[in-house]
């Protein structure tokens, strides 16, 4: 069995890994330059984006970000999975929230900017703390404005004047003093029946996700069926296949969508070691018609992203428990480089093994490490 993945990072590379020992063969589109690689290698193949699409059994994605072409030559193909609808409306921030709305699921009050002066409207309605986010193309902070007061507008709307908002809008959304932040990871069948990763607690820095914690404490039986209503909405009315990722506010008990990822999500590497099966097997068990693997958790876990860091002591893996999955790129300033998953029998146990942890690694670089163990340790 052949899989084509468009886009050839680090997901990819995951998703190749998980598929080794099913026997499923993946390979990947580098969507800027249009060749096929071997996701382990990044080595081009002796093949067209045709040649690729004609061979593989199914096609999918490893981010939302596909130019329209290519999704709409894989579309045609009859192959893609989840389709192509999916897709972009987790690229795009206002067919998100156009379906949410739809489908009656609690999100943000927001407003579509596609001109500054629709800020004072924003502001009139929403109140003068907001967040303000492209609708398209922005991902682990960037494409994101904050605005606390109206002595900022000025400033704001300065910044913003030479966007072309027109062709991408806004979404200017009222700032939520949520509790915190979670994530559903669901796998959907060809069949339509779907299956539940517990949820997720998320800690961010500057917009990007810096440790996941899972099972979340204290998550009660109606907040984890909320999510699972949420994403069970999404994936009926998009007729989904595949991963699907949720990302969550709680306010109280109430749980109110952020985002949705049509794909594997950095939420769900937990479950690699966390859980029964990981998120990659069974999304590529899903798009295959394959049975979907046990999603319940097996440990406590803790995912801590590695973000712009080239060298650290990898002694590290002394600590029970501790994997590390490297991604051999280039170093740059909020890039992902690799994550360190961490499982324990015990949130104690998981707490402890996240402070030896911290001793091996450049602590400004991971500033939310110490803080979620300090967290963890208090929701017990």
């Amino acid at each position: 069995m052949r899989v084509l993945i468009y886009g050839a990072g680090q997901l990819a590379k995951m998703m190749y890994l998980a598929g080794a020992p099913l026997g499923i063969q993946v390979q990947a589109v580098d969507v800027a330059s249009g060749k096929i690689l071997d996701p382990e290698t990044k080595q081009p193949m002796q093949l067209s984006i045709a040649e690729a699409i004609e061979e593989a059994d199914y096609l999918s994605v490893e981010f939302e970000h596909v130019p329209e072409a290519l999704l709409h030559e894989a579309e045609l193909s009859g192959k893609l999975l989840p389709s192509m609808r999916a897709i972009l409306t987790g690229a795009d921030r206002i067919r998100e929230k156009t379906l949410l709305d739809k489908l009656d699921i609690a999100n943000s009050p927001y407003h579509v900017i596609t001109k500054v002066e629709q800020l004072d409207q924003a502001i009139e309605e929403l109140g003068e703390q907001l967040i303000i986010k492209s609708s398209r193309d922005g991902y682990d902070g960037y494409g994101q404005w904050r605005l606390q007061s109206k002595e900022q507008l000025a400033e704001l709307k300065d910044a913003l004047s030479s966007l072309n908002l027109q062709k991408v809008p806004l979404i200017a959304e009222k700032m939520i003093p949520f509790e915190r932040e979670v994530s559903m990871v669901a796998v959907r069948s060809r069949d339509g029946s779907m299956s539940f990763y517990p949820l997720a607690e998320n800690l961010h820095y500057r917009g990007q996700l810096h440790v996941s914690v899972a099972p979340a404490l204290k998550v009660s039986e109606e907040l984890q069926k909320q999510a699972e209503q949420a994403a069970t909405k999404l994936g009926d009315e998009l007729d989904y296949v595949g991963v699907l990722a949720v990302e969550f506010f709680q306010v109280g008990e109430q749980l109110l969508v952020n985002e949705i990822a049509p794909r594997v999500h950095n939420s769900g590497h937990w479950t690699q070691q966390g859980a029964d099966t990981c998120q990659f097997e069974n999304h590529l068990r899903a798009i295959c018609d394959l049975p979907v693997g046990d999603t319940s958790a097996t440990r406590c876990a803790a995912m801590v992203n590695i973000i712009g860091v080239s060298g650290f002591n990898r002694d590290m893996l002394r600590i029970p428990g501790c994997h590390l999955h490297w991604y051999r790129k280039e170093a740059r300033e909020k890039r992902k480089m690799g994550h360190i998953n961490l499982c324990a029998s015990s949130y104690e146990e998981l707490g402890n093994a996240m402070l030896a942890l911290s001793e091996y690694l450049p602590i400004a670089q991971f500033p939310k490490l110490k803080s979620s163990v300090q967290q963890l340790l208090k929701k017990q």
